[in-house]
């Protein structure tokens, strides 16, 4: 019964979109679970296939919800079913807390030369009790799009404070509207009640050294002045620089709107610089990637740290084969590969310095420094609650940004859920 059950919701993700082997009669046949923004579901297809063809193993795949909390909802579904339908789990940098013990250990069959091979911060992010329960597959970090074009028709400065973006995009929109092209907007974001708010209010509140909602010592920080002063400043964006459906966007919208060239400057991902360079894009070339301005000029320019990992169930049937998969994805060949086609960030350092790489992608010097300053979401403080505070968090924004909600008023009603989400502080 419970199986069935499992299969459904493995069926709810999307169900299997394609198999690919070497020798159809032969091998294991590992199910992997890869999303993507963009062309990251084309890059994570081709190189299982490569896998498949070495190992001469079949490889499925199943395409999970585009929002991180319906991924995140189904994966415990089916993990919490002991289902064995997926072998091969993606996840976010921020859930092996969550999702850990439904996971084999990796350490060993990675090996320490591996291990130490990808940066110490994505190791420490998949590393539950002593457990390398994920390998880290690619690192992001939060990066502002601009439309250089524009910056230099109009003879701005690519901004550095959160103050400064404002000024310019208001500045760029009002001008460009008035040459008749009305469709344009100063910044779009991710607005959206998800996962993707709460990275960006915190990168609002943590450049003006407003703290990281719970610090790392398990402490609610939340309700403090300066995070007031970075949720009315993105309050009053709405409507203005912004449009009024940036509040039902994630990437994949606020992409569409910049590359269609309606939009001075856009926060997101990397993914994006292969994507708004294409040759259908409305923006090609004229596009740089620079730092996420600070909050004021005694704040400091950082990103929400992000990314993903894989991870092999530990119901898998086939977990060495399973295991053999994520190893390969995450090796040095595969994310070199990702980095020149899609602009996917390695988790492994020396590929910063690879001269393909940096031709492939020369903002990477600057991705560089924003992965080096990145935030990290709390997780690690608040562990299996993680879920429950962010999105008790972006809900609370949320409401800010339409202007239901005061800011000031909302922190410490805020402060006083997450005090029940952590049960006293104990978390």
């Amino acid at each position: 019964m419970a199986r069935r059950w499992a299969r459904r919701c493995a069926l709810l993700l999307g169900g299997v979109l394609t198999a690919f082997s070497a020798l159809p009669a032969a091998g294991a046949t590992v199910t992997l679970a890869c999303s993507g923004l963009g062309i990251s579901f084309d890059l994570c297809r081709d190189g299982a296939q490569e896998w498949a063809r070495r190992s001469g193993n079949e490889v499925r795949f199943v395409s999970p919800p585009k929002g991180a909390s319906e991924q995140l909802a189904l994966y415990q579904q089916l993990l919490a079913a002991g289902s064995p339908d997926i072998d091969v789990f993606q996840i976010d940098v921020v859930w092996p807390g969550i999702l850990g013990n439904y996971f084999i250990d990796l350490k060993d069959r990675a090996g320490p030369d591996i291990v130490r091979q990808h940066l110490p911060a994505m190791i420490e992010a998949a590393t539950v009790k002593g457990r390398l329960v994920a390998m880290p597959w690619f690192a992001d970090a939060g990066v502002l799009y601009a439309r250089k074009d524009l910056l230099e028709a109009y003879g701005r400065p690519v901004p550095q404070t959160w103050e400064e973006l404002q000024d310019t995009a208001a500045l760029i929109q009002r001008a460009e509207r008035a040459a008749g092209r009305d469709r344009m907007w100063g910044y779009v974001w991710q607005g959206r009640a998800y996962e993707g708010l709460t990275v960006n209010a915190l990168e609002w509140i943590a450049s003006r050294n407003g703290g990281t909602i719970v610090d790392p010592d398990g402490a609610i920080t939340i309700d403090n002045p300066r995070a007031a002063e970075a949720l009315d400043m993105a309050h009053g964006w709405v409507g203005s620089i912004s449009p009024p459906g940036v509040l039902n966007y994630m990437e994949e919208e606020a992409r569409g709107v910049f590359q269609s060239g309606n939009a001075v400057f856009m926060r997101n991902w990397p993914y994006a610089w292969t994507l708004v360079n294409a040759a259908d894009s409305a923006v090609g070339g004229k596009v740089a990637v620079v730092p996420l301005p600070k909050g004021g000029p005694d704040g400091r320019h950082t990103s929400t740290l992000g990314g993903q990992l894989l991870a092999v169930s530990k119901f898998s049937a086939h977990a060495d084969e399973a295991a053999d998969l994520a190893l390969h994805l995450t090796g040095v060949v595969e994310q070199k590969r990702r980095a020149i086609h899609g602009a996917s960030n390695p988790t492994i350092p020396a590929l910063y310095e690879d001269a393909k790489v940096v031709a492939a992608n020369p903002f990477f010097a600057e991705l560089a420094d924003s992965i080096a300053n990145a935030v990290n979401r709390p997780a690690q403080a608040t562990g299996m609650r993680y879920n429950q505070v962010s999105a008790e968090f972006y809900a609370n924004v949320h409401e800010v940004l339409t202007g239901r909600r005061d800011a000031k008023a909302m922190l410490p009603d805020l402060t006083e859920a997450l005090v029940r989400i952590s049960r006293g502080g104990r978390w």
